[in-house]
Order: C-alpha cells, then sequence, then structure tokens
C-alpha cells in the first residue's frame, strides 16, 4: 500500500510548477523604459549628443566684431587741429552661404551623435531582455532540478521500503543517493548563477541590485517575420549604426563645400572716429571738428590656393570612407542577421523537440516507478530515464530562450 501512494506522490510531483508571479511582456516593457530612463550609460551618450548641438550656434555666427582705440603720443598736426585720439570699429563677413554650410556640417555631425545615442539604447534593451531571459532560465532551472530532486527524495524512501522488505539491494539506495548529490551540487551552482544574472539585470536597470525581479510562469514565444528579406530590408533602413554613417557622410559632402568656400574671399566693413584738439592761437574753418571715416571697407584674398585645395581633398577622402564602412558595415549586419535567424530556427525546433522528449520521458518514468514498485525491475532505467527528463525540461527552457535571445537581437538590429 505504501508503494501506490510513493507512486502518486511522484505523479503529482513530476507536474508541479513553482509559484512564479503572474506577469507577462508588459512587465518586460516596463523593465525597459526603467532602463532607458536611469542608465548612464544612455545618459551619458544621450548629453553626448546634446553637447554637439550647442557646436551649430558656435559655428553659424559671424565672427565678433573689432573694436581699436590709438593714441597719438606725437600728435598729428592738420589744418584745423592736432590728432589726439583714434577709435575704429569692424566687422568681417565671410563668403555667401559659409556660416550656413558650417551650420550643416555641425548639425550632421550631431544628428550621427544622436544615431550613437539611439543605439546605445537599442542595445541596453536587448541587454535587459537577455538577462531577464537568462534570469528566468535559472529560476526555471531551479525548479526544474528541485522537482527532479524530490522525485529522487521520494524514490529513495520507496527503495528503502523494498529494501526493508528483501526485494530490493541497498545498493539501489546507494545509487540514489550519488544522484541527489549531484543534484545538489547543480542546485548550488544554478543558485550562484541566478545572484549573477539578478546583480547584472539590476545594474542595467541602474537600482538595487537585490530588488525583486518579476518573470512569467511561462515565457512567452517571439516570433520574426516569415519574410527574411523584408527583415533584413528593415535592417539596412534603419540601423542607427548605418544611420549614423549617413549623416557623417553628408556631414563631410557638407565640409567639402565649406572647404571651397573658405577659399572665396572674405570682406571686411568698419567705421573710423578721430579727435582732433583745437588751435588756440588760430581759428581756421573747422577748428578743433572731429574727424569720421564711414565707411571703410577691406577685403581678405585667399591668396595660397594650396592649403584649400587640401581642406577640398580631405573632405572627399573622408566621403570615401565613409562610403566603404557603409557598405562593409552592410555586409556585416547581413552576416549577423543570417546567423541570428540560423539561431531563431534552431530554437524553435528544439522547442518542438524537446517538449515532445519531455512529454514521453514522463510517461516512461511513470511506468517504470510502477514496474519497479511491484517487482523491484529496471532500477538503474528509472534512473537513467529521470536523467534524461532533466535533460529534456532545462533543454526546453535553454532553447526557448535562445529563440527570443535571437529575436531581441534582431530587434537590436532593425533599432528597435
Amino acid at each position: 500500500m505504501k508503494s501506490y501512494k510513493y507512486i502518486l506522490m511522484l505523479i503529482l510531483l513530476s507536474w508541479a510548477t513553482t509559484n512564479f508571479a503572474q506577469v507577462g511582456k508588459e512587465t518586460l516593457d516596463a523593465y525597459l523604459i526603467t532602463a532607458a530612463k536611469n542608465n548612464p550609460g544612455v545618459k551619458a551618450t544621450f548629453n553626448d549628443y546634446m553637447a554637439a548641438m550647442e557646436k551649430v550656434p558656435q559655428v553659424g555666427t559671424l565672427p565678433d566684431p573689432q573694436f581699436a582705440m590709438g593714441y597719438f603720443i606725437q600728435p598729428v598736426e592738420t589744418r584745423i587741429g592736432a590728432q589726439r585720439f583714434r577709435f575704429n570699429l569692424s566687422q568681417s563677413f565671410p563668403w555667401f552661404g559659409l556660416l550656413k554650410a558650417r551650420e550643416d556640417v555641425a548639425t550632421q555631425l550631431a544628428k550621427a551623435k544622436y544615431e550613437t545615442f539611439e543605439n546605445t539604447k537599442s542595445n541596453l534593451y536587448f541587454e535587459v531582455k537577455t538577462a531577464y531571459y537568462n534570469y528566468y532560465f535559472v529560476e526555471r532551472a531551479i525548479e526544474i532540478t528541485q522537482s527532479n530532486k524530490e522525485i529522487l527524495e521520494v524514490f529513495k524512501r520507496l527503495s528503502l521500503v523494498k529494501i526493508e522488505t528483501g526485494m530490493a539491494s541497498v545498493v539501489d539506495e546507494l545509487r540514489v543517493e550519488l544522484e541527489l548529490n549531484d543534484l545538489e551540487n547543480q542546485l548550488a551552482l544554478l543558485e550562484d548563477s541566478k545572484r549573477v544574472f539578478q546583480t547584472q539585470f539590476n545594474n542595467l536597470l541602474n537600482r538595487d541590485v537585490l530588488a525583486t525581479i518579476d518573470i512569467p510562469v511561462e515565457l512567452w514565444q517571439d516570433t520574426l517575420p516569415l519574410d527574411k528579406k523584408q527583415v533584413l530590408e528593415e535592417i539596412y533602413n534603419a540601423n542607427h549604426q548605418l544611420k549614423g554613417i549617413d549623416h557623417r557622410l553628408q556631414a563631410f559632402i557638407n565640409k567639402e563645400e565649406v572647404a571651397q568656400k573658405q577659399g572665396k574671399p572674405s570682406f571686411t566693413i568698419g567705421a573710423g572716429y578721430t579727435i582732433v584738439e583745437k588751435y588756440n592761437n588760430a581759428n581756421p574753418s573747422g577748428n578743433g571738428n572731429d574727424a569720421i571715416l564711414f565707411p571703410q571697407v577691406g577685403i581678405k584674398i585667399p591668396l595660397y590656393r594650396k592649403k584649400y585645395k587640401a581642406l577640398i581633398k580631405e573632405a572627399q577622402f573622408l566621403q570615401e570612407v565613409e562610403l566603404a564602412r557603409k557598405e562593409d558595415k552592410k555586409n556585416t549586419l547581413e552576416t549577423v542577421f543570417e546567423k541570428t535567424n540560423k539561431e531563431f530556427n534552431d530554437g524553435d525546433r528544439r522547442i518542438a523537440l524537446n517538449k515532445k522528449q519531455s512529454e514521453i520521458a514522463k510517461k516512461v518514468l511513470d511506468l517504470l516507478i510502477t514496474s519497479y514498485s511491484t517487482d523491484s525491475k529496471d532500477f538503474e532505467e528509472v534512473l537513467r530515464i529521470e536523467r534524461q527528463l532533466l535533460k529534456y525540461q532545462l533543454a526546453f527552457e535553454k532553447a526557448l530562450i535562445d529563440k527570443n535571445v535571437a529575436v531581441a537581437f534582431i530587434q537590436y538590429l532593425t533599432g528597435k
């Protein structure tokens, strides 16, 4: 009678589930929002972008006006009096469109910084998702391993009953003890891994490393569009690294225009004012009247052309660099996408396989335990199938994680 009670306990334990939080994808979405707000790496790249934007008004403004004052140590005598002081105010003006071209360069470089910020944020989302899935896997692995340990504990007590009745050898108990020791060691390793992933996840959110992480009872399965070409096109159009390259390329096109306009003349307009001292011993017409010189016009002639030609060539070479870099990045992204898509498909296949294998192994284990409880046969087979069941259950969860991580990485590639 005791044997059948143990069998019932084993069947119940084999279907036991842990008391996980009732959460879904919206919980992970909330964690992503928290990470985006709190993560110092994201804040740093955003402030880097804001600093780059402040460069735009710096380069798009006219040079500061120049004011000069002169004092004549030896006064210059004129018909209407001696010159004592001279004041000059002047303003320089670059060639038409130069300031706008400089603004365009700074704006495009700032936009490239913004894409760096967006790429950092997308990469953070990928890291948060990966850490979340890994933490889920460890929790599930602990629960599955603990459940299998409890099955072995009951099986151990069943073997003791069989030993007491003389229907089994003490070796059966020792073999179960060996299996239990292995599971204890595995549980200790999983607990250590759990702390690592908990710390990693909470650090990404920049919060207390001991903060609780809510995970679902069963992890959802993310999917991808069936059309690979469509996904690859989305990567080419939306990837933040490619968009950053495009902005830098446009910046260097504008830089070539800046170099061309710098090779044009610039102009200066100014006014002068001279203070004249009155004659005391004479009274000529206009005696002591100050002199005003307006306007003063100057022109700066860029005579030495080698410098400006070099600036133009530099901008052109930089454009070639970005074009080659973009082509190389697209090739890399295509290779990475193909590899990740393969991992997604492999995870999908392993989910189906290990789910099927787990169901078969459970049935076999129940039958073998029933057989052992009645005639003490197939003891070694019971242990072997129990190990296989544990392996299939863990492999199912790992496949689920691998599939979702692959989707998360492709989402990162598409700038999400």
